[in-house]
């Protein structure tokens, strides 16, 4: 199942073999809700071979996680958690990657921060950072599947792109994608899961070297980190993708369920991040006009980018 126009979609049903196990496998797919393969800014395709549900982002405009987009994940999650899993369609890898040529994503949508904050807008930004927590808090749990995600960094990851690939069971990189937390060159910090997750993957001191350093890191040093599981050479992330989840197929229950243990240490609670949105959009609330000006060139550098490629 996918849209026209794509190649990573197998045939939906082979015509072979018992023709009462055909007719039920199509009762499953069609049980997949067709708005989960129109979605405006995601591109969603299932593999039935691997059971693999391949999504990537294809943004109408600079490549972040904006509210159009935002509201695309949401019902992404939705519409997964209704159709996959136990005794719905079958389910065992979900894939996020990117369409924007040389970017997976530069993260939080700077252009409305810019305007929230001239507006004094504390709610706005708020409401905006806390939904960006559940989405990644649901994504860290797998959406309570037993599924295995993968993120696919073909690109730049930067800000809030870097935190969502985060909280992904692994990342799989590409060797020209480069990562980074620019959030202090405008006396900002990243507020949508930063803190949390490095400080559980790496420790506090790393996890405050890379958040207040403004150093952008390349995938080989993310993998020496072990933030990347799986490196790829340019062009051959989506090979890369299939080959672990090949590799992965016999351990799948285990990897799952080590995944879970993980978590289950991290005892990361919602309420964890969010508060820590709470206080990232009282420090927004504090930035000064030098601080904007350099937060609009940013939008403004990360867009002729985006454009030029």
């Amino acid at each position: 199942m996918g849209k026209e126009g794509t190649d990573l979609s197998s045939s939906a049903f082979p015509f072979e073999g018992n023709e009462e196990d055909l007719i039920a496998e199509s009762a499953l797919h069609s049980s997949i809700p067709e708005g989960l393969f129109s979605l405006n800014e995601l591109d969603v395709l299932y593999e039935d071979d691997s059971q693999t549900l391949w999504t990537f982002m294809r943004p109408s405009g600079r490549p972040s996680f904006t509210p159009p987009m935002l509201a695309d994940f949401e019902n992404w999650q939705d519409m997964i958690v209704g159709s996959f899993g136990p005794g719905k369609v079958p389910l065992r890898y979900m894939v996020l990657g990117s369409r924007a040529p040389g970017v997976f994503c530069f993260g939080g949508d700077l252009a409305l921060f810019r305007k929230l904050i001239l507006e004094r807008n504390r709610e706005g930004l708020v409401r905006y950072g806390h939904r960006c927590c559940r989405m990644l808090h649901r994504n860290m749990q797998s959406l309570d599947l037993p599924v295995l995600t993968i993120g696919l960094a073909q690109g730049a990851a930067l800000g809030g792109g870097f935190e969502a690939l985060l909280s992904f069971d692994y990342i799989v990189a590409e060797r020209g994608a480069t990562f980074g937390l620019p959030e202090i060159m405008f006396g900002l910090f990243p507020g949508m899961g930063a803190h949390a997750l490095l400080t559980r993957k790496l420790g506090s001191a790393m996890a405050d070297r890379i958040i207040t350093s403004n150093q952008t890191y390349t995938a080989e040093e993310m993998f020496e980190l072990g933030l990347v599981h799986e490196l790829a050479e340019t062009g051959e992330g989506l090979h890369a993708c299939r080959e672990f989840i090949r590799k992965s197929e016999r351990r799948h229950a285990g990897l799952v369920n080590s995944r879970r243990a993980t978590k289950l240490v991290w005892d990361l609670k919602l309420e964890e991040l969010t508060d820590i949105t709470e206080l990232w959009a009282d420090s927004a609330l504090q930035l000064r006009e030098q601080d904007l000006k350099v937060m609009n060139r940013l939008t403004t550098a990360q867009a002729k980018l985006a454009n030029a490629a």
